[in-house]
Order: structure tokens, then C-alpha cells, then sequence
């Protein structure tokens, strides 16, 4: 009918995100980012730079704190008011998803990017992954065609409608060619890319979506029943589609792991006393309110609007009555239970679907932010994917994304609270909610909380602001990371100790607009050979580079840029390996100065030693370079930080045997 038609085209968790506001939480004020940095001996401006910046969408004010930002480009024309999504990395492209389609920006010049193609094919929220000359794209609203056309699909019903996977030909990427295409029941809101090692003929991609599933009439199979009722269901449930490499034509759906299988419904936190009044206040205004499993959830004008002209085009009317908001009062509970996939038949049961799914290869684990958990899988048979530990924390709201420390040994969740739309970051939000929370992995593969992090400063009522997509950064001998958080901007941070996560860098923007709260800020950021790259919801594409502090020397980013990678795929992960070079060992040269794991005549006798063997070639390096980790090995026993003196000596005895 069609106000379900209507719902269903918006329906997705990230469109109810962008489109409504949500309430939570009991307030505990954010620490201030002075007070984290003191922790590794540096403190943070204070007051902090981020507090006050004047609102606009190309004058708005900026912060910079051990960041620099190199360049911001605009959205080519079709894209210019859309919305940004997430970033692939290839080569020198970075391709930027859009719910309008896909831009290809060359980044070679990080100051300059180049838009090399805007491929405009509508979906949202096309989510973008790359795996030598393939592109894939995620698409989940109802609108999206299977020709890319801009008009949408009206029927409920439609032979014209994607929901899956897109996979388009880069080989010349200037001009991609799209060569096939995978239906799914539920849509594509986010996928991952899965190279398996031991498999160099096929890729895997799993597919996590979010929306209720679509009308069997549609795509045989799909129904909105519980498992109990129908074995088949798409709840609960993931897609694996095997994509042949010779013939990425033949991909299809090849297993749908139930990874959720006995799982129940986790604790979830209230509303804090701010948001109860605002739900109050908006009642009392009569405004559109619904239950989303567990949280109340204030509809926006921009979100009710479409759906109330639906109710009075039905009628045959021109304009909305009371009768008419009536109407869609009453129906808006069991819209809701369609849109998100909601079964009545177990109300104790867990999540019917993930957001993301970080694949980490080389180690064999995935990270599942599912809902209402965080779930470790192991990943060695790639098409069946195997659940071996799940947490849960009643100070999560909605488990978004997971990144793994480089040995595997942490793992690192984000807490989408809010959905994205919402503002999050406000001095009366709790820093537990909202943020990123940290586990140590053992060698029974099972998780151990140790602590959460929180962008530290206040963000206004006019900035969405909650954790969301970042990166690693190849720091060696360290566990550092860029994460974006919306209109809260960037933040750089330290979660080797990951009871005591750090922030050491960030950027940020005033809001987009200082008088009501707009969809923009940072979808995503990644450090991607050298150059840290930011999706711009409404900006367009900043890129920026690390600057030399205390806290992170030259010598340590020096280092991080000789990690090279081909690509980089936002839910895929790589295992950082550095090559020998003088960078690398200065680099744990540094933090044996930060640590005092050597003495100060110590430091001064190791940089002596790298800077005349530096000079020097051949044999005569070698040896020099040789000598000093000799001199190194014994150091070590009398350290206060033996394993980073190891580390150096280590680095030392590579760059001997890298001499020539």
C-alpha cells in the first residue's frame, strides 16, 4: 500500500539515522582531551580548539591540533548536495561511495585531488569495496535500478529494483564498465571484501543489510518470518556471494550463515534525563515518536513529510488533516516492525542482522558489529563463517564497526549510538555511550573488555557526533588510529594500553549549520600510504596529513609511510609489515626516549651510531649497523622496556642485512 511504500523506500537503519533523532542516556560529563594527553606527558590545548568554531558550510570554522588539512574538494556537479559515504583505495584512487553513485578522485597529489570519474548510478548508501579490477557497490533502498537510472522505482513490486551488490569492471577506471549484479532479500546497507590466501581464484563478499526484506513476489525466497516459521528466512541471517575472478559475472550467493544463533537480547540503556525532556517537549508538540527495539526515536519534518503526503494522496486530498496524521500515527508501529525486519515471535531473541564485518585475513578472525553485540568469527573457510566469542555492554546502543590491533591480540568496537543522525558528543552525553570499546583476545579466542574511548570535547546540539569509521595507522610499535566522528571531526588516538586509550591529533569543522541540526561531518577517514583521507557527508573529500609532535615524531610517521598498500577496503583489514629502514629504527629509538627505556646517554649513543652508519655504505655499514645491535642485545637486559629495546635491535640487525 502506499504508505508502506513509502516507508519502505527510506527503510534502513542509516536511513532512519539520517532522517530522525534518537534519545538515551544518564550524563557523565566527556574528560577533557587535556587530560588524556597528559597521560603521555603532553598536554592539549586548553582551552580545546574545537569549542565554539563559527558554523557554515565552506566558512566554517576549523581546528587543528597535530593535523594539518591539505585540501578540501567539492562533490563534482551531480553530487553536489548528496550525501557521502564511505572510501576504497586503489592505487592512487580513492573512490568515493554517494547515495547519487561513485567518484574516483586521484589522490596523487594529496594537496590537489583530481576527480577522475563521477559514475552516477543512485542507492543508498553505496558503500564501496575494490579488489583488483573489480569495484563493488552496496545498494539497499528500494529506489535503486538496476539501470542506475535517477528516477527511482514507484511499484512495490518491480523487475527494475537492485538490492544487493553491484560489481562494475575498473580495468580502465576512467571508464568502468558494470558487468553484473547480486540480488539479496534484505539489500546491501554495508559489505566486506574477503580475499582468501588459499584461494587465489575466487573473492568472497559478505553482505550485511539492514532493511526489512523485500516481497517474495519480488525475489523468491524473502519473507519477514522468523526462522521458527520459515527456515528460510533472511533474518537473522548473512549473505556470502562468491565472485570468480575469471568470470565475476558468475558471482552468486553460495552459503547464508545463521553466525546469530542463539544469541538473546542484550541490556540496553535509557534515556538520559536531557533527552527524556526533549521526548517530553516533542510529545507535547504532537510530534511523530516510535519505539525502535528499545529506544524512542523523534521522527524529523524531512522524514514524516513523504510519508503524510502518501496518506492524503490516498484519500485524494491536498493537504494532511488530523484524520490523517491519525492514520499514520496507528500504522507507524507495524511500518516499523516491516522496516527493520521486527518479529513478534521471540521477543527475547538477539539480532537479526550486522552493520559491518572486518575481516582481518592474515589472522583468520572477523569482527562483527552486530546490533546489539560484538562478535568474534573465524574466518579460514571463507564461505562459513564461524562465531567463536560474542559481548555485549548495556552501554551500547548499536555495535557499528570493529578494528583489530596489527597482532591480532585487541580488538577495537564502535558504538553507533544515535545511528549517526543524532547528537551524540553534547557535554551531558556519557563518554561510555556512543564511543569505542576495547578488547583483549586470548588464546581461547575470547574477548576481555578493558576500556572505551570518546572524542573528549563537547560538540553543540547542531552537530550529529557519534563513533564511527577509521583506520589503523602503520605507527610501528604502537596501536594508533583515526576515526571519524561526524561533525565532532577527527580524532587521532593511542590504544596501545587500551585501558588508557590517548588522544594525540584531531581536526574539526563548526557545524554545517549553527541554528538546527544538518546531516554532515566525517562518514569515514583512513590513513592510506601516507595521506589521511576523510568522506565528507556534505563537503566533499579532505585530505590531510600528520604533523611532528611529542607524542608522534617524524621519525615515527617517516616510518608509517613506508608501509605500502595496493588497496585498502574500508571492512578489510591488512597486517602492517615494515621494511628496514633508518626511520624505522629512530622510530623505536623515540619511543625508548618516551618510555625511559634507555638512558639519556644511551639515546644519544643509538641516533650517534644510525646517523654515521647512515653515511656510510657497503661492508662498512653493514658491520657499523651490526656492532650496534650487539650493543642493543645487552642493553635490553637492564631496560625498564626490554621487549622495544628487542625491537630495535631487531630493526638495526635488518637494516645490516639490507646493506649492500
Amino acid at each position: 500500500m502506499p504508505l508502506m511504500s513509502v516507508f519502505s523506500r527510506l527503510a534502513s537503519r542509516r536511513a532512519m539515522a539520517l532522517l530522525g533523532t534518537v534519545a538515551s542516556g544518564f550524563a557523565v560529563l566527556a574528560p577533557a582531551a587535556g587530560a588524556q594527553a597528559a597521560s603521555l606527558g603532553v598536554a592539549a590545548p586548553n582551552p580545546d580548539r574545537r569549542i565554539g568554531l563559527k558554523a557554515g558550510i565552506w566558512d566554517a570554522g576549523q581546528a587543528e591540533w597535530n593535523m594539518h588539512l591539505l585540501s578540501t574538494t567539492r562533490p563534482s556537479e551531480k553530487f553536489l548536495g548528496q550525501v557521502n559515504s564511505d572510501l576504497a583505495f586503489s592505487g592512487p584512487y580513492a573512490i568515493q561511495g554517494s547515495f547519487a553513485g561513485y567518484q574516483v578522485w586521484d589522490i596523487s597529489n594529496p594537496a590537489r585531488p583530481a576527480l577522475k570519474t563521477a559514475f552516477f548510478c543512485p542507492a543508498s548508501q553505496s558503500d564501496v569495496s575494490v579488489y583488483k579490477n573489480l569495484l563493488f557497490v552496496s545498494a539497499e533502498a528500494e529506489t535503486a535500478r538496476l539501470d542506475c537510472g535517477g528516477q527511482g522505482v514507484e511499484a512495490s513490486v518491480s523487475s527494475e529494483r537492485i538490492r544487493g551488490i553491484r560489481i562494475f569492471d575498473i580495468t580502465d577506471i576512467a571508464n568502468p564498465k558494470y558487468i553484473a549484479n547480486v540480488q539479496t532479500c534484505r539489500g546491501s546497507h554495508t559489505h566486506t571484501v574477503l580475499a582468501d590466501p588459499k584461494d587465489p581464484d575466487n573473492v568472497y563478499v559478505y553482505i550485511s543489510g539492514s532493511a526489512g526484506p523485500r516481497d517474495p513476489k519480488e525475489l523468491a525466497g524473502c519473507s519477514n518470518l522468523s526462522p521458527s516459521k520459515d527456515p528460510n528466512s533472511p533474518l537473522f541471517r548473512i549473505e556470502v556471494i562468491k565472485v570468480p575472478l575469471a568470470h565475476p559475472e558468475k558471482a552468486a550467493i553460495v552459503s547464508s550463515p545463521r553466525i546469530f544463533n542463539d544469541l538473546t537480547k542484550p541490556a540496553i540503556h535509557g534515556p538520559t534525563a536531557a533527552d527524556k525532556a526533549e521526548l517530553d517537549q516533542a510529545r507535547a508538540q504532537g510530534r511523530f515518536v516510535v519505539d525502535i527495539e528499545g529506544e524512542t526515536h523523534v521522527l524529523s519534518d524531512r522524514f514524516v513529510k513523504p510519508i503524510l503526503d502518501s496518506v492524503v494522496k490516498a484519500r485524494g486530498g491536498s493537504a494532511p488533516t488530523a484524520a490523517d496524521s491519525a492514520t499514520l500515527r496507528r500504522e507507524l508501529p507495524g511500518i516499523i516492525k516491516v522496516m527493520f525486519g521486527i518479529t513478534d515471535d521471540d521477543p527475547n531473541a538477539g539480532p537479526t542482522q550486522c552493520h559491518d564485518i572486518t575481516v582481518y585475513p592474515s589472522i583468520g578472525y572477523a569482527g562483527g558489529a552486530c546490533e546489539g553485540y560484538g562478535l568474534l568469527l573465524d574466518i579460514h573457510d571463507p564461505a562459513h563463517p564461524v562465531r567463536i566469542d560474542a559481548a555485549a555492554d548495556s552501554n551500547f546502543s548499536y555495535w557499528h564497526s570493529a578494528t583489530f590491533s596489527n597482532d591480532g591480540t585487541k580488538v577495537l568496537f564502535s558504538d553507533e549510538w544515535g545511528g549517526g543522525g543524532a547528537p551524540k558528543c553534547r557535554s551531558t552525553d556519557p563518554k561510555e555511550w556512543g564511543a569505542d570499546a576495547m578488547f583483549t583476545i586470548d588464546a581461547s579466542h575470547k574477548m576481555h573488555f578493558q576500556g572505551y574511548y570518546k572524542m573528549p570535547a563537547a560538540q553543540t546540539p547542531q552537530e550529529n557526533c557519534v563513533a564511527h569509521n577509521g583506520s589503523l595507522i602503520p605507527i610501528p610499535g604502537r596501536d594508533v588510529m583515526v576515526q571519524a566522528w561526524y561533525q565532532g571531526g577527527l580524532s587521532v588516538f593511542d590504544w596501545t594500553d587500551p585501558k588508557h586509550a590517548t588522544e594525540i591529533a584531531y581536526f574539526d569543522r563548526g557545524p554545517i549549520d549553527g541554528t538546527r541540526m544538518s546531516m554532515a561531518g566525517s562518514w569515514s577517514v583512513y590513513w592510506y600510504n601516507g595521506a589521511i583521507v576523510s568522506s565528507e557527508i556534505a563537503r566533499g573529500l579532505d585530505v590531510l596529513e600528520l604533523t611532528p609532535n611529542p607524542m608522534l615524531t617524524a621519525n615515527e610517521i617517516d616510518a608509517a609511510k613506508t608501509v605500502h598498500m595496493d588497496y585498502l577496503n574500508a571492512q578489510g583489514q591488512p597486517k602492517f609489515v615494515w621494511p628496514a629502514s633508518f626511520a624505522l629504527s629512530r622510530a623505536y629509538t623515540d619511543q625508548l626516549e618516551r618510555s625511559h627505556g634507555l638512558s639519556a646517554n644511551g639515546l644519544t649513543a643509538v641516533r650517534s651510531a644510525l646517523s654515521e652508519a647512515e653515511l656510510k655504505s657497503g661492508v662498512d655499514r653493514r658491520e657499523s649497523l651490526n656492532k650496534l645491535a650487539g650493543r642493543l642485545d645487552g642493553d635490553a637486559r637492564g631496560s625498564s622496556d626490554p621487549a622495544k629495546v628487542q625491537l630495535l635491535a631487531k630493526s638495526v640487525r635488518d637494516l645490516a642485512s639490507a646493506s649492500r
